[in-house]
């Protein structure tokens, strides 16, 4: 019988486990390395401790950039040395090796004759330190390489959760990131002490970035590098309203580069509210008739401006991942250096992951995870929206509408997740007649309900409705008006 030429060819089974056997046999070939520079360097920093060993750390070159154990070992030590600067040369080096027990794991007394007397040329040491460093990455990517390829052979059922640990470590290499997050404790404390001095010295930096709200930048110090700050609230309080007051104040008022992920509102519905409510314009006003004045235009043209020349970027894409957002942020990260998040809702985000089908508890709690993972990674702080069950309907009195901590929707995660929560809260909301709305009117109030590293209270605001905007404090006596 003649084959159909227009049937695909099916490859022999074989042919899947031959390529396979192949990617595996590539581990077994020798990985990158440069012995020579490694040695030229080693015999640089030998000869002359204070001035290499120094370029060498201002290059955040590591002991395990070096491809050889010796020079690992040896290089490690070098740098334990001059961290408590003693001197560096050949009879004490020996001595205090031998009784650490290393001399052999360095090659013994001749290595290190060998290494004093070998002479590189000074002019040379910056070019094989980039020799050495790069031959590093070769064998991480060999590494992760190697590791997905084996993942993927293995046909892993969270192939967006694979893909997710692929980009974090790739990216992690390029960034000259380490897996490892150990710290040194005297580094660590004396960073507490530098940002100790500098809050004495009321340095504004010190304290993280402002939100444009005194009472909350006061409580909180300010918005931190590695915190998740949630603000939760029921419907039509505000909370995104409040969301981007705040990147107003961060990305234009301090100029710091931001990234706004809003899963229910679209790019322009955030721009239009950011212009106007900057501008203190009230576009509902337009379709009452009202004609602007020359003012009115030129604070719209003026915030326009501003916000135009803001490094501001937002991605407005529908039911986004939690492995997406966190692809796109690191991007940003990295091409543009932002330095805050905003994201609209949490509840919105989806979670792609097996354990996540079946549980929507498990999915919010993964996605929260996520969140607070990526703002450890990134370092900077994330901002993300959250909706509240309907337990603030269902209390009565005086108790009425008054969030709670407990009212976070479908995973207390959240709660555990989070450094800060805020709890979003208006009172004419729940006002039982037009006359109690009308007193209550303007009236909000943000209750920082959890604050890892700060204090916890009631922060009074003013909500101005036609202007989608909150203020600092409790509305006027006489009205609270735009």
């Amino acid at each position: 019988m003649t084959a159909d030429p227009n049937m695909p060819v099916t490859q022999p089974a074989t042919a899947s486990l031959q390529q396979r056997a192949t990617a595996v046999d590539d581990v077994t070939r020798a990985l990158p390395h440069a012995l020579g520079p490694e040695k030229s360097l080693l015999s640089s920093m030998l000869q002359e401790p204070q001035e290499y060993l120094g370029v060498a750390i201002e290059q955040k070159l590591t002991k395990e950039h070096f491809y050889l154990p010796a020079h690992s070992t040896l290089f490690g030590f070098l740098l334990d040395l001059f961290a408590d600067g003693s001197a560096i040369e050949l009879v004490s080096l020996v001595q205090r090796l031998l009784d650490r027990g290393l001399l052999d794991r360095v090659g013994g007394p001749a290595t290190l004759t060998d290494l004093y007397t070998y002479a590189p040329s000074p002019g040379h040491f910056r070019h094989h330190l980039q020799l050495v460093k790069d031959k590093f990455v070769l064998r991480s990517i060999i590494q992760n390489a190697n590791e997905a390829i084996m993942q993927a052979y293995d046909a892993p059922d969270e192939v967006a959760a694979l893909l997710d640990s692929v980009e974090t470590k790739v990216l992690a290499i390029r960034e000259g990131a380490e897996t490892s997050k150990e710290h040194n404790l005297k580094e660590s404390v004396t960073a507490v002490l530098d940002q100790f001095q500098a809050l004495l010295a009321g340095e504004k930096a010190a304290q993280g970035l402002a939100t444009g709200f005194e009472e909350l930048d006061r409580m909180s110090s300010g918005l931190k590098p590695g915190e998740m700050f949630v603000i939760a609230a029921r419907p039509s309080m505000g909370k995104t309203s409040l969301m981007m007051n705040i990147v107003e104040h961060v990305c234009i008022n301090l100029s710091q580069p931001s990234m706004v992920f809003s899963c229910e509102m679209s790019a322009f519905q955030l721009v239009q509210r950011l212009v106007f409510s900057k501008s203190k314009f009230a576009i509902s006003q337009l379709s009452r008739g009202y004609t602007p004045s020359k003012g009115d235009l030129q604070r719209v043209q003026r915030a326009a401006l501003e916000t135009a020349s803001a490094k501001l970027f937002i991605d407005d894409t529908a039911g986004i991942s939690i492995n997406e957002l966190r692809a796109k942020a690191r991007r940003k990260k990295r091409d543009e250096n932002i330095q805050f998040i905003a994201i609209d809702y949490l509840q919105l985000l989806k979670s792609r992951s097996k354990q996540a089908e079946n549980s929507r508890e498990r999915e919010i709690a993964e996605i929260s995870a996520g969140i607070k993972g990526l703002a450890k990674e990134l370092a900077i702080p994330i901002l993300i929206l959250a909706q509240l069950n309907r337990g603030p309907e269902n209390r009565t009195g005086k108790s009425l509408g008054m969030p709670r901590m407990s009212d976070l929707r479908e995973s207390g995660a959240i709660e555990q997740d989070a450094d800060m929560v805020g709890l979003l809260y208006r009172t004419a909301y729940y006002a039982e007649n037009q006359e109690d709305k009308d007193a209550e009117e303007g009236k909000a109030e943000l209750v920082l309900a959890k604050n890892r590293n700060g204090e916890t209270g009631h922060i009074p605001l003013t909500f101005i409705a036609n202007l989608m905007r909150f203020e600092t404090g409790p509305p006027a006596q006489e009205g609270g008006g735009e």
